[in-house]
């Protein structure tokens, strides 16, 4: 590295960033940041094989971004802590800011089908203590037991039209999964929309809101 400690420093600095550098990483962070998974459920979550997640579970690691551990046979990873969300959300957000083909995909994939502004999260909190508002964690069960908005109502897509009939009329439903571009919140939105719910995304998604150290509750409900 050199004998320069600035230049030491830069160079491990950059290991942390070409940990990130690669779409099937940002990917499993995304999917760990839900709560600790096993490599054989992150394999199935993300569609790809054992070993291509092993492989890139191994450089985030490495890269000081990921934890893991044994239990079993299995080896489970999580988040080295909450601020590996800020990292990935910083980046974001400068691409959000200064990457035209990013802006283009979020206007047609995104903005043009949900025009109603979402809900932030001190406003969440706010709506759901007054009782004008429900909270909907639509990611898989084993995702919401994990961690979860406390009050929320686990409810995956495709169950969504059979529970209907549970859902109240008189109050906004907040939708909310794995982060902001999930696409899961925005076709739950768009169904009870259609069904004539008054019905809203949560800007964010889990991971966001627990970095920020807001309330957040595991298992299941009683």
């Amino acid at each position: 590295m050199g004998s320069n400690p600035k230049r030491q420093l830069f160079q491990l600095f950059a290991h942390v960033a070409k940990a990130l550098a690669h779409p099937n990483r940002l990917e499993l962070i995304e999917a760990i940041a839900q709560g600790e998974r096993s490599v054989d459920a992150l394999a199935k979550s993300c569609s790809r094989t054992v070993s291509n997640v092993s492989h890139h579970l191994r450089i985030l690691r490495d890269a000081g971004l990921l934890v893991s551990r044994k239990e079993g046979q299995q080896v489970i990873y999580g988040l080295a802590d909450e601020r590996v969300i800020d990292v990935v959300a910083g980046i974001r957000r400068v691409a959000e800011l200064h990457l035209a083909g990013v802006e283009r995909i979020i206007r047609d994939n995104f903005e043009n089908r949900d025009k109603l502004t979402p809900v932030k999260r001190d406003e969440l909190l706010e709506r759901v203590r007054s009782g004008e508002a429900i909270v909907l964690d639509v990611r898989p069960p084993e995702e919401y037991e994990a961690g979860h908005i406390p009050g929320a109502i686990n409810i995956t897509l495709d169950k969504l039209p059979k529970r209907l009939k549970q859902l109240p009329h008189d109050q906004e439903i907040v939708a909310y999964c794995r982060g902001p571009y999930c696409m899961l919140a925005y076709e739950a939105i768009e169904m009870l929309r259609g069904k004539g719910f008054q019905a809203r995304r949560l800007e964010e998604g889990f991971p966001e809101w627990k970095a920020r150290n807001l309330p957040v509750v595991t298992g299941t409900p009683d």
